[in-house]
């Protein structure tokens, strides 16, 4: 563990929210699994990072009810509302600062919701490439790394997804319109911050 780490990790438990390191992405599917008993009702944000550690197969294993708005026969718009009432709810961030911030831009703003209010417990699963120093450095990162990528996933028709970079855009497509921070947090232990040492999602 770096010592950006350990003090990303310092500051997340100083917020309220407690925090777990993993050397890798099998060791972070198995601390969800002890964080998360079989049978909870689960839903999840979208998240390359929980599709990439094979969280999202874990989900649809059948060991859980899952709220899963991307089933092909799913009404997204009642499994996103399920989730507010939901065990456990899954993302990743698009930035976690040193200060033990963590920052994500929505486009419907369903997931920032759900990691405000809601979910009984919330389980944020990161890679240490989403670790920023500050705030700014937050914005920047999610302006020119992980909204262009995301728009170009998404297959949207925005500046960023051509140019690798925000342009602050009025596109009909744009995924830039709910702006959240998470710092301080009045129930301690709601939210769980899973570490992994390993470059993961955007």
């Amino acid at each position: 563990m770096t010592e950006i780490v350990a003090r990303t990790i310092e500051k997340l438990q100083k917020n309220k929210m407690e925090a777990y390191y993993v050397e890798t992405a099998a060791e972070a599917l198995e601390k969800i699994k002890e964080l998360c008993p079989e049978g909870s009702l689960v839903a999840s944000g979208g998240s390359a990072t929980l599709a990439q550690i094979g969280a999202v197969d874990l989900f649809r294993s059948g060991k859980y009810d899952y709220a899963d708005r991307y089933a092909p026969d799913a009404n997204m718009a009642v499994e996103a509302r399920r989730a507010f009432n939901a065990d456990v709810y899954f993302l990743s961030a698009n930035a976690i600062t040193e200060n033990g911030e963590l920052y994500n831009v929505d486009g419907t703003g369903n997931r920032v919701a759900a990691l405000t209010f809601g979910p009984k417990s919330v389980i944020v699963v990161a890679g240490v490439n989403k670790i920023v120093p500050d705030m700014a450095a937050a914005v920047e990162r999610v302006e020119n790394i992980a909204a262009p990528l995301n728009a170009q996933r998404l297959n949207k028709k925005t500046p960023c997804a051509a140019t690798g970079k925000c342009h602050h855009c009025s596109s009909p497509d744009r995924i830039c319109c709910v702006y959240h921070t998470a710092a301080q947090q009045r129930e301690a232990g709601r939210i769980k911050v899973i570490l992994v040492n390993e470059s993961l999602g955007f």
